[in-house]
């Protein structure tokens, strides 16, 4: 069995979103851009990758739409998500040209899976924003919609106007792991979907947590907390150019943590939260 035939995936539901399926695991491209960029995506694919994330503030968009004409891999098979900045939030007019600029970058007719990349609070658009999202669902130009950074409160107001959000990306790493955002998410069906899954800078080797488990079932660190991530119902994007590793990443549904494995990792959770304060950084 190939990894792309192991890879799992998890259904999305919300506000004019049904059914639609997202592989756990995808590809992070930040901050990969031009060349590297198209050849790390093409690369992926060929290992088995069938999601890629990609946003606006990644200036890659093009470099994604050019992997999506090189690979062999039709366009069906592969889960696309992206996201858009600030200056297109607001009205539903707004909110499709920030998509239909996103499908001429990307070279495609629909995009699977639309992100508001960060709430922007300042603004005070993001409702707005969601409920034009959805309706351009049924529009037919992208497949499902959701929301970045999302804090509990930000998501509180979407559901006051009657709007779930189908999905949450968020930074979730085995040391800043959210868990009350997280039980939100959960609790309004929401699914959480992490960047940055394995952490930054940061040296995973010094947690028996993830070192004890990955000696007895003879993977990596790395991959324990990948499986963290998929046993946890998460889907996690983590970016790599190598090949060796996106094969490493995409290789975690062939083996399963204890619930003691589980809670350990659980445990080094460290309660700083996100490098980033949703409420004061945005773009």
């Amino acid at each position: 069995m190939t990894l792309a035939e192991r890879t799992q995936s998890l259904t999305l539901s919300g506000t004019h979103v049904d059914g639609v399926t997202i592989p756990q695991i995808g590809l992070g491209t930040w901050p990969m851009v031009g060349q590297e960029c198209t050849d790390a995506v093409v690369q992926a694919l060929s290992i088995g990758y069938r999601h890629v994330d990609t946003a606006e503030n990644y200036r890659n968009e093009d470099a994604v739409g050019e992997a999506l004409r090189r690979t062999e891999v039709p366009r069906d098979q592969i889960f696309l998500t992206t996201k858009f900045n600030r200056e297109h939030h607001g009205p539903l007019a707004a909110v499709r040209a920030a998509v239909e600029q996103r499908l001429t970058l990307l070279g495609v007719n629909e995009i699977d899976l639309m992100l508001i990349h960060w709430p922007n609070p300042d603004q005070g658009k993001y409702v707005e924003t969601a409920g034009a999202l959805a309706e351009l669902v049924q529009a037919g130009l992208i497949r499902a919609w959701g929301v970045s950074n999302f804090t509990a409160e930000h998501l509180a107001d979407l559901r006051k106007a009657g709007l779930q959000a189908p999905i949450n990306q968020i930074q979730v790493d085995p040391l800043a792991s959210q868990p009350r955002l997280r039980a939100v998410n959960a609790e309004a069906g929401t699914l959480t979907a992490a960047y940055s899954p394995v952490g930054r800078d940061v040296d995973l080797n010094e947690y028996e947590a993830l070192t004890a488990p990955a000696a007895r079932l003879g993977v990596t660190a790395h991959q324990v907390a990948l499986r963290w991530h998929v046993q946890s119902g998460r889907v996690a994007v983590p970016k790599s150019a190598n090949a060796g590793r996106q094969e490493a990443n995409l290789d975690v549904f062939d083996f399963e943590l204890t619930d003691e494995d589980m809670t350990g990792i659980d445990a080094l959770d460290t309660g700083a939260g996100p490098r980033l304060d949703p409420n004061d950084f945005g773009h």
